[in-house]
């Protein structure tokens, strides 16, 4: 059983698939945050130093100031340029009060090398991003 002040990500359809095992070991990873509606999370081109996996609330993701995507629960932002090691290409800034988990682009990184199901659903959702 996991802990109870840790997210419960498996009931997010990204994560699913997770094991109660690997969703306290990405809650340790994370940071639980709340963030107001209008705040930028991430601005375009801007190193890749965090990520967020987005537990409620809704984000608009912005190039060059025009929105071209909203995300919610599930969805993770700022994951791709980490993995990619590039600077950002987009900004996301809340729509709504957001609660998030936030991690550092090392956990990140140790995350990806250590469960895999993380990895798949990174995977996963930049495929769908890119509409795969």
């Amino acid at each position: 059983m996991t802990d109870p002040s840790v997210p419960d990500l498996n009931q997010l359809d990204r994560f699913a698939a997770l094991t109660d095992e690997e969703v306290q070991l990405i809650a340790d990873h994370g940071t639980p945050v709340t963030i107001p509606a209008d705040w930028s999370l991430i601005w375009e081109k801007t190193p890749a130093d965090k990520a967020y996996i987005i537990l409620d609330g809704e984000v608009s993701v912005r190039v060059g100031g025009e929105e071209i995507a909203r995300l919610g629960p599930g969805d993770t932002v700022g994951e791709s340029a980490i993995v990619a090691h590039r600077l950002r290409s987009a900004s996301v800034v809340s729509l709504t009060p957001l609660k998030v988990l936030h991690f550092t682009s090392e956990a990140v990184r140790e995350l990806i090398d250590t469960v895999p199901t993380f990895r798949v659903a990174l995977e996963q959702t930049t495929a769908d991003r890119l509409g795969q």
